[in-house]
């Protein structure tokens, strides 16, 4: 049986190393160290290391590999293969070509759409129908590598980045599950992605959340559903930060002119206008308060309509 390890760090990370455990030889697990979270800043271990440390297997945190000497816990589990899942460091050569069979890394788009740090976000951002889960030998690029297998899920008009999260991390199991006896076994060779296809998924950093109500109806409902949970979609009323949390466009027929960024009251509830038609508010939260519905929130606050965004 192979030696694997397996690196990774998130809860997207765990239903891969969950079949892994069950059918394959785990040798060793490589995660991120502990992070401070949430309001009391408590250490608090990744999600993919929880898991190990139930299965009993093996586990090494280290801050970095880029010198080949933090590398040497891998050199020494002696892997057949690496599989990366959200591990979240960018990995050298001394590891990648640390096994005979290379590294595999299970990735979150149809490659070559959407290489880089946040493709399911951006999935929503770029309006696609459909996306879903990439198996890649890894090489020194930036998800450049040549692609096994992939399998593909239809984006719904609902779908929120959480929602697409939870999807493809199960799709993503699911396909390593079926292909990886044939990568071991050499019986699937790797096919060579098509640069000229290639899109980018920048990091997604807090201030992305901003929304910008100067932009069409139809992208501020795609980048509030892109930023759902984290980091959010917002803007600011009354000098405090707004959360948008759910939304839906409204064409520019239903809605009384006005000024992007501008507050109405629209079927007993509010919406807020863009360059084409608005939006539609049904769930937001001020700083420090609950997330609550936009009837709760307009009790008392009957000078939201009206109010120009961001305020």
């Amino acid at each position: 049986m192979a030696r694997i390890v397996f690196m990774g760090t998130p809860e997207f990370a765990v239903p891969s190393l969950e079949g892994l455990i069950a059918n394959h030889e785990v040798v060793g697990v490589v995660t991120q160290p502990d992070r401070r979270a949430g309001r009391g800043r408590e250490q608090k271990p990744p999600p993919v290391k929880v898991t190990a440390e139930k299965a009993g297997i093996p586990l090494y945190q280290p801050r970095s590999l880029r010198d080949a000497e933090a590398a040497m816990p891998l050199v020494e589990w002696q892997p057949d293969l690496i599989i990366v899942a959200a591990f979240g460091q960018i990995l050298k050569p001394h590891v990648l070509e640390l096994p005979a069979l290379g590294s595999l890394n299970v990735h979150a788009s149809l490659l070559p759409r959407w290489r880089g740090a946040s493709p399911i976000q951006h999935a929503i951002l770029g309006g696609d129908a459909e996306t879903g889960i990439s198996l890649m030998k890894m090489d020194e690029g930036l998800d450049t590598g040549p692609v096994y297998a992939q399998a593909a899920i239809k984006i719904e008009p609902n779908d929120t980045a959480e929602t697409l999260h939870d999807q493809l991390a199960f799709l993503g199991a699911k396909t390593l599950a079926r292909y990886l006896p044939d990568i071991l076994s050499g019986k699937l060779q790797p096919i060579a992605q098509d640069n000229s296809a290639a899109t980018y998924a920048p990091l997604i950093k807090k201030q992305d959340g901003q929304i910008d109500w100067n932009d069409t109806s139809e992208n501020i409902e795609r980048h509030i559903r892109a930023m759902t949970p984290w980091p959010s979609a917002y803007t600011s009323w009354r000098g405090q930060m707004l959360k948008i949390w759910a939304a839906e466009k409204i064409g520019e027929e239903q809605l009384p002119t006005g000024n992007p960024g501008e507050v109405v009251n629209y079927q007993g509830g509010a919406a807020v206008l863009s360059t084409s038609g608005g939006i539609r508010l049904q769930s937001l939260q001020v700083a420090g308060k609950k997330r609550t519905s936009i009837t709760e929130f307009l009790l008392g606050r009957a000078d939201f309509i009206g109010s120009q965004l961001p305020d």
